[in-house]
């Protein structure tokens, strides 16, 4: 059966503290200066009804990728299960993949000239039954990964009890990321 997995972002639980990111950086031997994930953040409102929100950003691993319907070589890429990744030795560097991708989630690795991206860590933990890195180190519990698939999955759980949104859900992509807003601060109290 095919595995449906979801990586889950929840705002309310996320402090900033860019743990995720380290980890990522660590992990995939990411060069100083790019990022395949990165937390931002976004104040709103006024004192003292300030609103601080963190928002991943990264790769949404979309099950209609733009980047894969755009790519010249196939180099850009479903797994069986759906996840988007990139073949680096047919990957001729075009760029098409980069300016298709409405998450601005790619970039050109600065070293070697080739194009990069977050993989949920599929080629070193997620093929062989483990999560991804930053899911790992998050210290607040902010992020969730597995198979929707299985019901007694965490991600199936929280799923079905929590308000959910998917990034820029209106481009119709269908985003594997899914993001638990935040309800706290400003007037959300």
């Amino acid at each position: 059966m095919r595995k449906e997995y979801r990586l889950i972002h929840n705002e309310n639980l996320c402090i900033g503290c860019q743990g995720c990111s380290v980890a990522c950086r660590s992990e995939n031997a990411v060069t100083d200066g790019v990022y395949r994930l990165q937390v931002q953040t976004k104040v709103s409102g006024k004192f003292p009804n300030l609103k601080m929100d963190f928002i991943r950003h990264s790769c949404a691993m979309c099950d209609d990728a733009p980047c894969v319907s755009v790519c010249p070589t196939g180099a850009s890429f479903q797994t069986a299960d759906g996840l988007v990744l990139l073949d680096r030795s047919t990957c001729v560097s075009c760029k098409y993949c980069i300016l298709a991708c409405p998450y601005d989630a790619r970039y050109v690795e600065p070293k070697t000239g080739e194009i990069d991206k977050c993989t949920f860590c599929f080629e070193t933990r997620v093929s062989l039954g483990e999560k991804p890195a930053c899911v790992t180190v998050c210290p607040t519990n902010a992020l969730a990964f597995g198979d929707i698939n299985d019901p007694k999955s965490e991600v199936s759980k929280i799923l079905n009890i929590k308000s959910h949104y998917y990034p820029k859900a209106e481009l119709k992509t269908k985003p594997r990321l899914a993001m638990i807003a935040n309800r706290k601060g400003g007037s959300h109290e």
